[in-house]
């Protein structure tokens, strides 16, 4: 049987399809979230499905998960993303201790036991100033997408220090270090150590690793670096880390249709 996650994000929509047998992913996709969520994600798990070469009918339990996952009202049920993303990241790395994930407008640190079971989480969703959407502010900021800020920010000859708590006033701090001649290399890598370090917060002192790194701005290789310097503390990025929480759903989808 094969079976859908769908993890409806602030900033994206996830699909992937895991055959039930097998536990595997044969099939995944991302769109842009919208005001229609549910018309969305329908057509994104339909395009999905057509591309994997499964039809409708042969699409057993769909689990939603995610910022806007009660929006789905298709889906069969909905689970919350934290235990999507701590069974998704257990499926890929069983030993994993400790996971991170930043998406757009929220953060999360989860502490995990063996077997993949939460022990305890840290969520930050109240200051955009430790999410991904600060990373998205900046990069607007200077005229990139993310993908060049994060190259930028690797020709840094020191991280600019950036010290607002709150991503407005983060903003107009910005504004005044390129007024003042400040490099945008430097302004770059100063945002993601900046990030980096209010997620080191969140982590605390007693780093349990393996620490696998999920959600969008796990794509930004300097992020990965940022998070390792602040947490003193080797850091994994998972394996299609934008689709951890989807494909979490889908396992746990398949799971409920076969509980033996």
């Amino acid at each position: 049987m094969i079976c859908a996650g769908i993890d409806a994000g602030s900033r994206a929509i996830k699909v992937v399809l895991v055959d039930g047998k097998a536990l595997r992913a044969i099939g995944w996709g991302v769109a842009d979230q919208g005001i229609r969520q549910g018309a969305l994600a329908r057509k994104l798990l339909d395009g999905v499905l057509k591309k994997a070469g499964v039809t409708r009918r042969a699409l057993g339990r769909v689990v939603a998960t995610g910022y806007g996952r009660d929006a789905l009202t298709f889906a069969d049920t909905a689970i919350t993303e934290i235990t999507c993303h701590a069974c998704g990241v257990h499926h890929d790395q069983p030993s994993a201790r400790t996971v991170i994930d930043i998406g757009g407008q929220d953060s999360k640190v989860l502490r995990l036991e063996d077997g993949g079971k939460v022990r305890d989480f840290v969520m930050n969703d109240r200051c955009a100033a430790g999410t991904g959407r600060f990373v998205e502010v900046v990069a607007a900021r200077l005229g990139m997408g993310l993908g060049d800020l994060d190259k930028l920010g690797g020709r840094a000859k020191r991280p600019a220090a950036i010290s607002s708590m709150c991503v407005v006033f983060a903003e107009t701090e910005i504004i005044g270090l390129l007024a003042c001649g400040e490099e945008p290399a430097n302004i770059a890598a100063g945002v993601q150590a900046s990030l980096a370090t209010r997620i080191a917060a969140m982590v605390g002192r007693n780093v349990a690793g393996p620490v696998i790194f999920t959600g969008g701005v796990a794509l930004l290789p300097g992020m990965t670096k940022a998070l390792e310097t602040a947490l003193g503390h080797p850091v994994r990025v998972a394996r299609r880390p934008q689709f951890t929480g989807a494909l979490g759903a889908a396992l746990l989808a398949a799971r409920d249709a076969d509980p033996t």
